[in-house]
């Protein structure tokens, strides 16, 4: 049968369009001539008919218009049959103008008929291949068995969505309407769909079983969308997106591209506005160093750099297989900028003089650390090795080399820290602060909360354990987090680096505080499961040094505004250089002891404000 999921044979696909091009052929006669064709015009009609059925078949063997699989049968596979049937038809027209002025004013076919046969040839080979498709899709999914699917945007995303759905012949997707907020479409059909007003999705989702929505417009409002996805995950229906057009596969949309909406899009907030002229004029030309370059937080700050044209780039990282995936992706952003791989660690004080003095950057970008509080906890002599003594060798350095600028990168957990890690960036915070006010490099520290997807980010764990059946593990129901998407963090640090005069600490703003079990809870919705049936979470307890809540502002801390509304300036406590080279010398110098107790007991002399939480070393606190 032709509806089965065997191929159709393509020479039985050549007879049925060469039997609709002979009936098409005695179908244009008739019709010219009224039904009745007069002798004089029955007479040559056989070796007429032979004649247009052999340019007929020529054509079809050249253009391979058989070729095609029927079920899948596309808008590109009707334009190549028009353009096939239109070729034998200007083969048509040329054999009558030879036989006029060649044989003498006579024309072998009737160019009424010429006409008339090239219209129903078409329409009769592109209705036979409609036939087919949709009697297959019927065939394969008789009705009862459809999953249907609201398609968002009735532009050309949304179209080109259905007719992916429509030839995915491996799937049972009903496409039931197409929702657009532009209402001179609204009322109006898109491929035979009802285009509807946004509003009547509510309706859509009570009185009919919708399973999934997918999203396919370019530019949604933040909020709009939030309030979408809510709505239909309320409903269980699953909320699908398209991808932009330049991921699409040589210009065509697949299936599998169109995938589950990501949390990441979900919390993520209106696109950021830089003075990209202002950032420009810091970068274009100079030679840049990023430490922790393979980072979550510094690659993806290497990826906006390259933007303006930097001189040369010097990207460092002591992980090696993060710098090595670096160096392979690097060449497709690139722009032409020189660059530099170098593996190392940012305490080797001897090797990045080495580096400093080889390359000679004019500014620093500082997002090497450590960051994951438990295992910072456990080793508070490698937290204050790395985030503090790295973070000075690195300072030092860069007022020793004339580093025009260094930025470092630091943590909402260095305000009011409750564990080492957090401690031990308010350490780094407080060093680069007081150098920036005592030395020609200007030192800019920034300050901002979780970022979305970054390593040791729950979201990466939470997709993990949702991929294995779960449970999703979350320390206390009330853990609640500030959250940013990484793009958006290294934007800030970027734009606050190209303000920044030397010794301020910018802090961003985070937006509203999400609880970590909404969010996982949102995650489980989104992945189409059913919490309490198809996965469950469990609760672990705090672990040591976490807090409940984040702050990103010590409580004797207020801010000042800058000409940015996301990025704010905090007015914290000053130090002086001396004082705090001392202090930070003195607890360097106890790390070969690795005794934690006295290096935390340190730590808190330099940072008062540091009380333990859920940790051994709340009794230092007592």
């Amino acid at each position: 049968m032709l509806i089965t999921r065997q191929n159709t044979p393509r020479w039985l696909i050549f007879l049925i369009d060469l039997l609709i091009a002979v009936f098409a052929v005695i179908l244009a006669y008739l019709l010219r001539f009224n039904f009745a064709i007069p002798e004089s015009e029955l007479k040559p009609l056989p070796q007429i008919l032979l004649y247009m059925a052999l340019v007929r078949s020529v054509s079809f063997v050249i253009a391979r218009s058989y070729a095609g699989i029927i079920r899948y049968t596309s808008t590109g596979d009707a334009l190549r049959v028009f353009a096939t049937v239109l070729a034998g038809s200007i083969a048509f027209i040329i054999t009558n103008l030879a036989t006029f002025y060649l044989i003498g004013h006579y024309f072998f076919i009737p160019f009424s008929v010429i006409i008339i046969d090239f219209l129903a040839t078409s329409f009769g080979m592109i209705t036979f291949r409609l036939i087919v498709k949709l009697a297959f899709l019927e065939f394969q999914h008789p009705d009862g068995e459809h999953v249907n699917v609201v398609i968002y945007g009735a532009g050309e995303a949304g179209i080109t969505a259905k007719r992916t759905l429509d030839r995915d012949a491996g799937t049972k997707y009903k496409v039931v309407a197409f929702l657009d907020d532009n209402q001179s479409k609204q009322g109006k059909k898109l491929e035979g769909v009802d285009i509807l007003s946004p509003e009547k999705l509510d309706r859509l989702l009570e009185s009919k079983s919708i399973a999934q929505i997918i999203l396919a417009i370019m530019h949604f409002d933040p909020e709009k969308k939030q309030t979408l996805v809510n709505k239909c995950l309320n409903y269980g229906t699953r909320v699908l997106a398209v991808p932009p057009p330049i991921k699409w596969i040589n210009g065509e949309l697949s299936f599998n591209q169109i995938r589950t909406l990501n949390i990441e899009e979900l919390l993520e907030r209106e696109p950021i506005r830089l003075d990209e002229e202002k950032i420009g004029c810091e970068i274009a030309g100079k030679t840049i160093l990023v430490t922790g370059a393979s980072g979550s937080i510094g690659s993806e700050i290497v990826r906006q750099i390259t933007k303006y044209a930097p001189k040369q780039l010097v990207l460092i990282d002591q992980s090696e297989t993060p710098l090595h995936y670096l160096e392979l992706e690097y060449p497709e952003y690139s722009l032409g900028a020189a660059v530099e791989f170098i593996l190392c660690d940012i305490c080797n004080e001897p090797r990045m003089r080495r580096i400093f003095e080889s390359f000679r950057p004019d500014m620093v970008y500082h997002a090497a650390a450590y960051k994951h509080v438990p295992m910072m906890e456990s080793n508070p002599s490698e937290a204050v090795l790395t985030n503090v003594n790295g973070t000075r060798i690195m300072a030092d350095l860069s007022v020793e080399f004339n580093v025009s600028k260094f930025i470092m990168i630091s943590t909402d957990k260095a305000v009011n820290p409750t564990n080492v890690m957090g401690a031990s960036k308010r350490i780094a915070e407080i060093y680069v602060q007081a150098m920036g006010h005592e030395k020609k490099t200007r030192f800019i520290t920034t300050r901002f909360g979780n970022v979305l997807g970054s390593n040791g980010s729950v979201i990466p764990l939470f997709r993990n354990q949702i991929a294995k059946g779960g449970p999703l593990t979350i320390t206390h129901p009330e853990v609640t987090r500030f959250f940013m998407t990484i793009p958006e963090a290294c934007q800030l640090v970027l734009e606050a680096g190209s303000i920044g005069r030397g010794g301020e600490i910018f802090i961003f703003d985070m937006g509203q505080p999400v609880k970590i079990l909404d969010l996982a809870k949102k995650m489980i919705q989104l992945s189409g499961l059913i919490l309490g049936k198809d996965i469950q979470i469990k609760f672990t307890g705090l672990r040591p040094g976490e807090k409940l809540y984040e702050e990103l502002l010590n409580i004797n801390e207020n801010t000042l505004p800058t000409h940015h509304p996301l990025i704010m300036i905090a007015k914290v406590r000053e130090y002086s250089l001396s004082e705090v080279s001392s202090e930070i010398s003195d607890l360097v110098a106890m790390l070969p002891s690795k005794l934690n107790l006295d290096i935390v007991r340190k730590m808190k002399q330099i940072v008062p404000e540091y009380k333990s939480q859920n940790s051994v070393f709340e009794q230092l606190d007592n």
